[in-house]
């Protein structure tokens, strides 16, 4: 597992190193790196900070907010976001102090998965409202008590249910509470999410070095089958599985 940063304790700061991760990423020379998938990562990044930054022409930064899980997608996004952060606001006098978030926890959540969500969500600086009601009472109760909020940053991806064709911009529609979806990783490969996380050191929750590829409940998910080890001994770390379709393999549900 990728160590904990020495972050700041200023959100500017943090923001900017993060900046200083994605752009040094942006940097390698694919032809050099040990990552295969590097040359891929870096598009999807120029991509997504694209995506970002029409977001925030669009919305105030008081209007936005990240679904934040402590997942490997949206561990991807919020490192994008932040450094995006610091890119735009990196003169201004009135630097944001943290950021909006939304941590809607599963019926029967891992400890793990807790522990990682509290200690980076103080490491990040997010402003984290916590909620264990299913996604959408949960999203009208958030949206309720925070109603300047109009649009929310997902780390949706294209394997995910119901992800296949979002675009990077979703309004929600029926009886949803009404806001912007944002999916500025909805067109990342599982491989390119790994590559990404690696190459830049970002510390991931300890589950994914046990096998666990997709994180939901600990009555639904398990180890990936695909990772078992040959021995019997254990599992391979969930950065060593290479197929999309094959993520959601320990989750039968």
């Amino acid at each position: 597992m990728a160590q904990p940063d020495s972050t700041p304790s200023d959100f500017r700061q943090v923001c900017l190193l993060m900046r200083q991760k994605v752009e040094a990423l942006l940097l390698r020379d694919p032809a050099d790196a040990k990552c295969p998938a590097l040359a891929g990562v870096q598009a999807q990044t120029r991509t997504s900070l694209a995506i970002i930054d029409d977001a925030l022409n669009r919305y105030a930064f008081d209007e936005l907010s990240l679904s934040y899980n402590g997942g490997k997608d949206c561990l991807v996004l919020l490192v994008l976001l932040l450094a995006s952060l610091h890119k735009r606001y990196a003169s201004s006098a009135s630097f944001p102090s943290s950021l909006n978030s939304i941590y809607i926890e599963c019926a029967h959540p891992f400890a793990e998965v807790d522990a990682f969500v509290a200690r980076t969500a103080a490491q990040y600086h997010l402003d984290l409202t916590r909620c264990n009601k299913p996604m959408k009472p949960a999203l009208a109760e958030y949206l309720a008590a925070e109603p300047h909020l109009r649009a929310i940053f997902v780390g949706t991806r294209r394997t995910d249910p119901h992800g296949a064709r979002l675009s990077f911009f979703d309004e929600t529609d029926g009886d949803w509470p009404r806001f912007m979806r944002v999916h500025p990783v909805i067109d990342w490969h599982y491989t390119e999410i790994w590559g990404f996380i690696r190459e830049c050191g970002v510390e991931y929750c300890s589950l994914y070095d046990l096998g666990y590829t997709s994180l939901g409940g600990t009555n639904d998910t398990y180890p990936n089958p695909t990772l078992k080890k040959e021995d019997g001994s254990g599992f391979k770390p969930a950065y060593e599985l290479t197929e999309d379709l094959e993520e959601r393999l320990g989750r039968p549900c």
